[in-house]
């Protein structure tokens, strides 16, 4: 069976192989090949593919240069290591000291650059990219043919694609690009990653303008440390990755990136700074959604709504409109198309079965995030509020204590529980969480328990709640397997909370 690997666009214009090693700054290969796509991926290889042979953490892409040659690549790019390897299928070779580093402008210019023909929007951050990416694409569709682009899935349109990461590899981004440019796309909205910026995955990209949300700890297990993950998120913000930048005022480091950015910085806050150039006024935050009105820079005043509940939605929501008017829609055709969006999977996504409370899912899984959702749902809770969360497995390890710090002091009932434990202890991951919340003050500190089994712990929060209460569940949001000692699992979080409700109910009939 054929590996289907991501779209490519159905026509392509070969590329000689010669302008491609000079573009690389590789070695004339002393060949007449020409190119008609490039992949990272030994078994998405397709007749005329330049195959990139990338050195990796345990294996290197030149084991594998046979099944690319076997299925009909054009030629290999690879490093000195990987050299000998990929000379020996008989294919001509581009050998460069980085070829991550090469693959994204190669990969662009392979496919047309496709990218120039799309108005690009891409949001960073570290809570809130998904929201925003979809509220964005709520507003482009008023006016526009849109793509999309992140972390629960890509949309060329109207179809439907699941994403694998945050954001695609350079290869798969620029064929996904040409791909919407082939279908009469005309503008996408995508989630940048830190990682996408340090690992070059979109090399060749400029956007047109770039959105940041906001930074808090994460992904530690990748960054050294803070100032290291604040120097990857501001690489989007230099001439070489956008035109405009559009910054949360709001945000300590967003005030940092103010002064730091090098290309012109629009800025925006939904605490209402008159310092920043965009200001949320009359904010009124309800049970399901807020209204609130944008003051403009000059003055303007636009009536506007964020189709989700919590300030920190508010800034969201804020932050889309200001980049839907930077990149020249009319602002109150940007709010109207953004209070329309019907909502962001497993973002305080309602799950309804009847009952007499309010139940949702969300994928906060970091301190900050699982905070402010907590206050957020406090706010429109008449009883009692239960969260059910976990912390990942082969992930940032520093703020497992802190998320069982903030569950045990904001919520009546923390139901401590696996996430994905991947290749590490589950019951070890809970321990470091329990600490955290046993660290906070027994005064201050709501019921904790603890339950391994994830289904489990969902059934037991469920069977807490009463009417006026809040179930909330929490850390994998839109996620639907759940990661044990390396096997995937069936798992999603709506279901089995729905399930829980109405086994619950029908035991109270």
């Amino acid at each position: 069976m054929t590996y289907p690997g991501p779209p490519r666009p159905a026509q392509v214009s070969a590329t000689p192989l010669a302008e491609l090693a000079d573009q690389a700054g590789a070695e004339q290969p002393g060949s007449a090949a020409e190119v008609t796509g490039i992949t990272h991926d030994s078994r998405a290889v397709r007749p005329g593919d330049l195959y990139a042979a990338l050195p990796g953490a345990r294996l290197h892409g030149a084991d594998f240069v046979t099944q690319a040659a076997g299925l009909g690549a054009a030629a290999v790019l690879t490093d000195p290591s990987g050299a000998e390897r990929a000379a020996a299928t008989g294919l001509p070779v581009l050998v460069v000291d980085d070829p991550r580093a090469r693959m994204g402008g190669l990969a662009a210019t392979i496919y047309g650059r496709p990218g120039r023909d799309l108005l690009q929007i891409g949001i960073t951050g570290t809570s809130g990219k998904t929201t925003t990416a979809y509220l964005v694409e709520g507003g482009l569709k008023t006016v526009r043919s849109t793509g999309l682009i992140g972390t629960v899935e890509m949309r060329i349109g109207d179809e439907r694609i699941k994403s694998e990461r945050t954001t695609p590899e350079a290869t798969d981004l620029q064929a996904l690009f040409a791909v919407m440019r082939e279908r009469g796309v005309d503008s996408v909205v995508m989630e940048v990653s830190s990682h996408a910026l340090v690992l070059g995955r979109v090399d060749g990209c400029v956007f047109d303008v770039a959105v940041f949300n906001n930074l808090s700890p994460e992904h530690m297990e990748f960054h050294s440390d803070m100032e290291d993950y604040f120097q990857a998120k501001a690489q989007l913000f230099t001439p070489d990755r956008s035109r405009l930048g559009v910054v949360n005022f709001d945000d300590e480091y967003g005030r940092r990136l103010i002064k730091e950015a090098t290309v012109p910085i629009v800025t925006f806050s939904a605490e209402g700074h008159p310092d920043a150039d965009w200001r949320a006024d009359d904010v009124q935050v309800g049970p399901m959604d807020s209204t609130f009105t944008v003051i403009g820079p000059k003055g303007e005043r636009i009536t506007a709504k964020s189709p989700l509940p919590g300030p920190f939605n508010v800034a969201n929501a804020l932050a889309a409109i200001v980049a839907l008017a930077t990149a020249g829609l009319d602002p109150q055709t940007a709010a109207d198309g953004v209070a329309a969006v019907p909502g962001v999977p497993g973002r305080l996504e309602r799950v309804d079965a009847g009952q007499p409370y309010l139940a949702v899912v969300d994928y906060a899984h970091k301190t900050d995030a699982v905070e402010s959702v907590l206050k957020a749902l406090r706010k429109v809770t008449e009883g009692r509020l239960h969260i059910v969360l976990g912390c990942g497995g082969d992930r940032d390890r520093t703020k497992r204590s802190p998320m069982g710090a903030a569950m045990a002091r904001l919520a009546d009932t923390a139901v401590l529980t696996s996430d994905n434990p991947r290749s590490e202890d589950p019951l070890a991951i809970l321990a470091t969480m329990l600490q955290g919340a046993a660290s906070v003050p027994a005064h201050e500190r709501g019921e904790v328990v603890l339950f391994e089994d994830r289904a489990a712990a969902i059934a037991a929060a469920v069977a807490r709640a009463q009417p006026g209460d809040t179930v909330v569940v929490a850390g994998k949001g839109h996620e639907q397997g759940q990661d044990i000692a390396g096997v995937v699992r069936p798992f999603d979080d709506r279901q089995v909370l729905r399930e829980a409700i109405q086994q619950t109910q029908g035991m109270n009939l």
